[in-house]
C-alpha cells in the first residue's frame, strides 16, 4: 500500500467517523457505526458487516417498531487535484423493513451528466408509504399529521430535499428530467439555451451562497487557490449576512 492510499485511507476513516457521529446522535447508540475499506483507487466508507465488505443496512424505528432500514455507502477517492477527499459515488437507500427493493434513493455518480449525477428515484409501493404516514399521524408533534388526520395520505405529501434553498434544483432541471424520462416534445437547439440558463442559475445561486458565508468563500480563495483577498471597508457597505443563524438561507432545508 503506498503512501498516498494510507493518507487517503486515514481520510476516509474520518468520514466514516463523521457519518457514525450523524446516525449515532440521530438514531440512537445501537446505530452500526461506518468502517473504511481500501480497495486501491478508492475507499468505500459504509457500516460494514464482519468481512468487512458486506454494507449493513441501519434500522430506523417508528414509535420503537423496527419500520425502516438505511443503505448508506460512499466511494471515497482523491479529487482532481489529489488534495482533497472526494465522493465517486453515493448511494442512500430507504427501505421497508426486510425489503429487498427500495422505496426511495439517492444517488450520487461523479462522472454522470446524464442522468444527473446527483438524483433521486422513487420505488414506493403506495400502501407501503401510507402505512407509513399512518404511523407518523400517531405523533401529536408531528406537524403534517396535524394536517392529515381523517384524511387519506397521499405520496404526494412527502417532501424529498433535494439541496435546500442555494444549491435546489432550478427549472432547467425540471425542463431536462421531461425530456430525457418522457419526450416531450422540444424546439430545435433546446439544449444549448437550457445549458446556458443552467450556468446562470448555479452561478447565481453560487453568489448567494458566497454572500451568506464571505469568510469562507475568501478561506478557500486564499488558502487553497493562491488568491490575495482583502477585507473591506466596514464603512458604507452593507454587513454580510449571517452565516451561522437560522436567519442564513444558506442552511436552511
Amino acid at each position: 500500500m503506498t503512501t498516498d492510499e494510507v493518507s487517503l485511507e486515514s481520510k476516509a476513516t474520518e468520514f466514516a467517523d463523521t457519518l457514525t457521529t450523524l446516525t449515532r446522535g440521530v438514531l440512537g447508540p445501537d446505530s452500526p457505526p461506518f468502517s473504511a475499506s481500501n480497495s486501491g483507487t478508492r475507499v468505500l466508507v459504509a457500516p460494514l458487516g464482519e468481512d468487512g465488505e458486506t454494507v449493513t443496512r441501519i434500522p430506523v424505528t417508528i414509535d420503537r417498531v423496527p419500520c425502516l432500514q438505511l443503505h448508506v455507502q460512499h466511494f471515497c477517492c482523491w479529487d482532481t487535484a489529489g488534495q482533497y477527499l472526494a465522493t465517486d459515488r453515493a448511494d442512500v437507500k430507504v427501505f421497508f423493513e426486510s425489503s429487498l427493493e427500495p422505496l426511495l434513493r439517492y444517488e450520487y455518480v461523479r462522472d454522470w451528466k446524464n442522468p444527473p449525477g446527483a438524483h433521486l428515484q422513487v420505488h414506493a409501493h403506495r400502501d407501503e408509504l401510507a402505512y407509513l404516514l399512518r404511523l407518523a399521524e400517531r405523533k401529536q408533534s408531528t406537524p403534517s399529521g396535524k394536517f392529515r388526520r381523517g384524511k387519506l395520505p397521499r405520496i404526494s405529501e412527502i417532501h424529498f430535499p433535494v439541496g435546500g434553498h442555494r444549491f435546489r434544483p432550478g427549472l432547467e432541471d425540471v425542463l431536462l428530467l421531461l425530456e430525457r424520462e418522457f419526450a416531450i416534445d422540444v424546439e430545435p437547439g433546446w439544449r444549448k439555451i437550457v445549458d446556458a440558463e443552467t450556468q446562470k442559475w448555479r452561478l447565481l445561486q453560487l453568489r448567494a451562497a458566497v454572500r451568506d458565508a464571505p469568510d469562507v468563500a475568501a478561506a478557500v480563495l486564499r488558502d487553497h487557490l493562491g488568491y490575495t483577498v482583502i477585507p473591506p471597508e466596514s464603512e458604507g457597505l452593507p454587513a454580510p449576512r449571517p452565516a451561522a443563524e437560522q436567519d442564513s438561507r444558506l442552511f436552511w432545508p
